[in-house]
């Protein structure tokens, strides 16, 4: 792909905000710039064919088949945690908490501040209201409910990652944010002053209210129009107080880069990695349940360290797989490995230090699949979780699945017959 320094057409300004706008002058040229961009297009580190796009026709026959289109929404209404605000309102005893909101949204308080990375409260991932994924639940909290940010984090410019009704709710606070390069492009032309702005390229970093946050390599791709042009950088995030130790991995595929970045930012305390909307028709952007947890065990130079929690699933359906498996695959991972995960509730905060119970809730509410849950094996000796609870009697058996969908407060839910 070429033409970067080309001036956008006035079809091209003319097109829907949410779209977003190109780079553009000292941006773009900051982009030509950059070690990480070549031909006229950001590179990855490891070579990746770009999906799904490309792959898509591929993909059609079993993205319609009628008994795997039943599994990818739960079956009854998804959980929330009902007391966010209030577990909220205590601070950490242990100085580092972390709230998944659904999908990629977490809020980190880390060192008396807080960190919101990825945040989407919109109610379809799309540049429009009346088409595209839509939530299968609701938010646990009304954004505006979240007093104190400090920094806004955002990984890339995918439209379940970077939202737009979202960002004009931020605009009206004082949050400053950090994106890859280019991706201040979009948020300048929503409304964001420059001066909030923190744009980074991979290894680099920045100082905000006392965090140190940077910008780490990711295998991904970027592009919110009907013609991506390659021109906003994606990235993994790696943030410190000095004492606690974070990392987001936004969406990306496995490469052998995590321990590098492990080495030189961790060991970490929390990762927050990728591990659902992963498809054989693009293998290398996003990664499969055991992936993520090598991803994990990388950061931590080879023997896992901290708690990783998985993130991107369970809120918007974007691949061929059941909605509960990456879940489920993120507890084998950990059974193989003895490494320390936390699935919370949506919405429910938890702190790394602490021992994390396993509480297996999507069972309770998902298309189960035949045959019935898998049996994971116990955990390894010395691990400090209390043993996982049983599935519920009423979910034993698998559901009869149906070509029928439903709506469970206004969200999507399968309705097994």
């Amino acid at each position: 792909m070429t033409g970067a320094g080309r001036q956008p057409s006035r079809l091209v300004k003319a097109r829907p905000a949410p779209f977003g706008a190109d780079p553009a002058g000292a941006r773009l040229e900051r982009i030509l710039r950059s070690p990480n961009y070549a031909d006229g297009v950001f590179v990855n580190p490891v070579a990746a064919h770009q999906g799904p796009s490309r792959e898509m026709f591929k993909s059609l026959p079993a993205t319609l088949r009628k008994e795997a289109r039943v599994t990818r929404k739960p079956a009854r209404p998804v959980p929330v945690h009902p007391t966010t605000l209030a577990d909220l309102a205590v601070p950490p005893a242990s100085g580092l908490r972390l709230t998944w909101m659904g999908h990629s949204t977490v809020l980190a308080e880390i060192g008396g501040r807080r960190v919101l990375f990825d945040p989407v409260w919109g109610d379809r991932c799309s540049p429009f209201s009346f088409v595209g994924p839509k939530r299968v639940h609701p938010a646990p909290v009304p954004l505006g409910s979240l007093t104190g940010l400090d920094v806004v984090v955002i990984s890339h410019d995918h439209y379940d990652h970077l939202d737009m009704p979202t960002i004009a709710q931020l605009v009206h606070s004082d949050v400053v944010f950090a994106v890859p390069l280019g991706v201040g492009a979009h948020l300048e032309h929503w409304g964001v002053p420059a001066a909030r702005l923190h744009e980074l390229d991979w290894n680099e970093s920045t100082g905000i209210a006392g965090l140190r946050l940077t910008a780490t390599p990711a295998r991904h791709f970027c592009g919110r129009g009907l013609r991506g042009r390659q021109q906003t950088l994606w990235a993994s995030w790696a943030v410190t107080d000095g004492t606690h130790r974070i990392f987001h991995s936004g969406d990306t595929g496995y490469f052998p880069g995590f321990g590098d970045i492990g080495a030189e930012h961790g060991p970490f305390d929390a990762t927050m990695i990728q591990v659902g909307a992963y498809s054989e028709f693009w293998p290398d952007i996003h990664m499969t349940p055991a992936e993520g947890m090598q991803a994990h065990t990388d950061l931590s130079g080879g023997t896992p360290h901290g708690v990783m929690l998985p993130i991107h699933w369970g809120t918007f359906n974007l691949a061929q797989h059941a909605w509960a498996d990456p879940a489920e695959g993120t507890v084998a991972a950990s059974r193989t490995t003895g490494a320390k995960i936390a699935t919370p509730r949506v919405g429910a905060p938890f702190e790394p230090a602490d021992p994390q119970r396993d509480d297996w809730w999507w069972r309770e509410v998902a298309v189960v699949p035949a045959g019935g849950w898998p049996v994971h094996p116990e955990r390894p000796p010395g691990t400090d979780h209390p043993a996982a609870p049983a599935a519920p009697a009423a979910l034993a058996a698998p559901a009869a699945p149906a070509d029928t969908a439903d709506t469970a407060g206004d969200y999507e839910a399968a309705r097994p017959e």
